[in-house]
């Protein structure tokens, strides 16, 4: 199947690693270019050498900085002279309690989660080329049901969840797209750093498997062909929904 996705151009964050770096990886595979953008000037890169530089450039920067969404547009449009949308990933705040997380730690995961992502959708939507943007959103299985322990995910995820539909509503006539991925326990540095939280990391691994109808944590590769094909072309029907990743483990629809 032709995702329809050779030479578009796509902004990924968070992209030194995990979901991002899945994602980069696919949307490169299925011929399509990529400006990547992460803190971790040295590992990005090594994703950007791993992709080729004819197909990805990197941008080590900040989320947090408001001027790091226009830069990593800017690259793109300089680098491969189109935007055609983002994969936007913000990884996820720390852990911990709803009455144990401080106004202080609220505001930053609001900053971090919610306004830099929003950033970053904005950017894109300014500096776009085309008729057809896509932008995909990396939430959690959070935006439907709790999970325990994870206090400011679970109360931004699902605002999240229903800002991708409003956007979708908004930008929809312009034939803009906008959609959200939640993923579940997949192999990445934030779940294995989740489960070390516990007495027992593996007994919490094997905790958490036993949860999922496929009693298995799912790989980076997985979630990023998902990602790679909700952006492209092939999924053009698709907008102002939220996709699961998780193996099945969402107790609703």
């Amino acid at each position: 199947m032709d995702l329809g996705l050779t030479d578009r151009v796509f902004v990924v964050t968070a992209a030194s690693g995990g979901l991002g770096r899945a994602s980069a990886a696919a949307l490169v595979a299925e011929g399509a270019r990529v400006a990547l953008v992460a803190r971790r000037g040295d590992v990005l890169a090594e994703v950007v050498a791993e992709l080729g530089s004819d197909r990805a450039v990197g941008l080590a920067a900040d989320l947090a900085d408001p001027a790091t969404a226009e830069a990593v547009c800017q690259l793109a449009l300089d680098s491969f002279g189109r935007l055609d949308g983002a994969l936007i990933s913000v990884g996820g705040p720390p852990a911990g309690s709803a009455v144990g997380t401080t106004e202080e730690q609220w505001r930053s995961a609001f900053d971090s989660v919610f306004l830099a992502g929003l950033r970053v959708n904005h950017a894109v939507l300014r500096h776009g080329t085309g008729s057809d943007l896509a932008i995909a959103w990396v939430l959690s299985t959070s935006v439907k049901q709790p999970i325990p322990g994870l206090a400011a995910s679970n109360g931004l995820r699902p605002g999240l969840g229903v800002l991708i539909k409003q956007l979708a509503d908004e930008l929809g006539p312009q034939g803009t797209r906008v959609l959200g991925l939640m993923p579940g326990s997949v192999e990445t540095e934030r779940v294995r750093h989740l489960n070390s939280l516990s007495d027992d990391p593996e007994a919490a691994r094997a905790a958490s498997e036993q949860s999922i109808p496929l009693r298995r944590y799912g790989q980076p590769a997985e979630f990023g062909r998902v990602a790679a094909f909700m952006l492209s072309p092939a999924a053009s029907y698709l907008t102002g929904c939220v996709i699961p990743v998780e193996g099945g483990a969402l107790r609703s629809l």
